[in-house]
C-alpha cells in the first residue's frame, strides 16, 4: 500500500510542487541524485572510477510535453557524450524515451534516438534505453528493434523489468539477437492483469530471467564488458537484492561464464559496501547517475522501493 502511495505521488503534480518547495526533500534527494549541473556528475563519476566502478549516466526527465522540450533533451545527451569524452571518465547514457517526445509523437523520438546514436557511435560509447511504465513498453521495444535493424547495436542497450509477465518472451527475442539487456524488477505500480503483484514471485521471475540471459551471453560467445568502461557485457544485472546477486554469480559460475561477461548495477547512493565487494571480486560494475533539476519523480520512486529511503527521508524532515 505504502509503495502504491509513493509511486503516484511520483506522478503527482500537487505532490511535486509540495515537496520540491521543502529545501530538506532536496538534501535527502542529493544522497541518490549527483547534482543539477553535467559537472556534478562527472565530479561524481570521476568519484567513482577512483574506486574501479563505471558509470552510466541519466539526465533527469521525463514526459515530455513540447517538440522543443525533447530536441533539447536530445542536445543535452549529446553535449553529455561530448563532455564524457573531454574528460576522459568511464560512463555510457542511460535515456528515457519519453524525455525524447515519445508520447508526443513516435516519428520525433525515432529522430531524435538515431541523433543520439549516431553521435555515440562516432564517440565510441553507449546508450542504454529505460523502460518505463507498461503503456510505453511496446514502442520502446519498437525502436529499439528498429535502431538494432540499422547497424546501431554495438552502442545502444535495453531494460527489461522482471515484474512484467511478457518479460519471458522479451527476453527470448532478444537473446536470438544478442541484445545487451540491463535487468531490473521494475520500478512503476502496475495492474495484476500484466505483471506480478507479489514479491516473491518477482523475484522467482527475475532468477528465470537472469538464467535465460546468462546462457544467451554464452551462446554468443561471452563478450566481455570493455576495458574503457563503456561498453557493457550482454548482461547486466541490476540489483542492490544479494539473493538476486547471489544466484546470478552462482549460475554464471556453474555454466562457465567469465566474470568480465557478467556485469552489476546498482544506483548512485545505495548499497556502496556491495558496489566495492563486486569490483574487488573482478566484476565490472556500473552506477546509475542521475542528475538534473527534474529529480522529484525519481527521488520518490527510490523512496517507493526500500523503507530504508523513506525512514532516512522522514528522519531528515523531523530534524529540519
Amino acid at each position: 500500500m505504502l509503495r502504491s502511495v509513493l509511486i503516484y505521488l511520483s506522478q503527482a503534480a500537487w505532490a511535486r510542487r509540495i515537496v520540491t518547495r521543502w529545501s530538506i526533500a532536496w538534501r535527502v534527494a542529493s544522497r541518490f541524485v549527483a547534482g543539477e549541473t553535467p559537472r556534478d556528475a562527472i565530479r561524481v563519476i570521476r568519484e567513482l572510477n577512483a574506486r574501479g566502478i563505471n558509470a552510466t549516466l541519466d539526465h533527469l526527465g521525463e514526459n515530455v510535453t513540447r517538440e522543443t522540450e525533447a530536441r533539447q533533451a536530445a542536445e543535452e545527451v549529446i553535449s553529455m557524450l561530448d563532455l564524457i569524452e573531454a574528460e576522459g571518465v568511464r560512463s555510457g547514457i542511460s535515456i528515457k524515451l519519453s524525455q525524447m517526445g515519445l508520447l508526443l509523437d513516435e516519428a520525433l523520438c525515432e529522430q531524435n534516438l538515431r541523433r543520439i546514436l549516431e553521435h555515440a557511435r562516432s564517440r565510441r560509447n553507449f546508450i542504454r534505453i529505460d523502460m518505463e511504465d507498461s503503456p510505453l513498453t511496446e514502442a520502446t521495444l519498437r525502436l529499439f528493434y528498429k535502431m538494432l535493424a540499422e547497424g546501431y547495436g554495438a552502442h545502444v542497450g535495453i531494460v527489461i523489468q522482471a515484474y512484467l509477465y511478457r518479460s519471458e518472451t522479451d527476453i527470448a527475442d532478444l537473446m536470438e539477437k544478442q541484445a545487451r539487456v540491463r535487468l531490473c524488477k521494475g520500478a512503476y505500480k502496475e495492474p495484476p492483469e500484466i505483471a506480478f503483484p507479489k514479491k516473491a514471485d518477482v523475484d522467482a521471475n527475475y532468477d528465470q530471467l537472469a538464467r535465460a540471459i546468462l546462457d544467451g551471453s554464452l551462446a554468443a560467445g561471452a563478450p566481455r564488458a570493455s576495458e574503457d568502461g563503456y561498453f557493457p557485457p550482454i548482461p547486466a544485472i541490476a540489483s542492490h537484492d544479494e539473493a538476486r546477486i547471489a544466484f546470478a554469480k552462482k549460475y554464471a559460475a556453474e555454466i562457465g561464464l567469465p566474470q568480465g561477461a557478467l556485469e552489476f548495477q546498482m544506483l548512485y547512493g545505495i548499497r556502496r559496501d556491495l558496489q566495492e565487494q563486486l569490483a574487488a571480486e573482478g566484476y565490472p560494475v556500473r552506477v546509475y547517475v542521475p542528475y538534473g533539476t527534474e529529480w522529484y519523480p525519481y527521488f520518490m520512486r527510490r523512496l517507493a522501493e526500500r523503507p530504508a529511503n523513506l525512514w532516512f527521508f522522514v528522519i531528515n524532515l523531523l530534524r529540519g
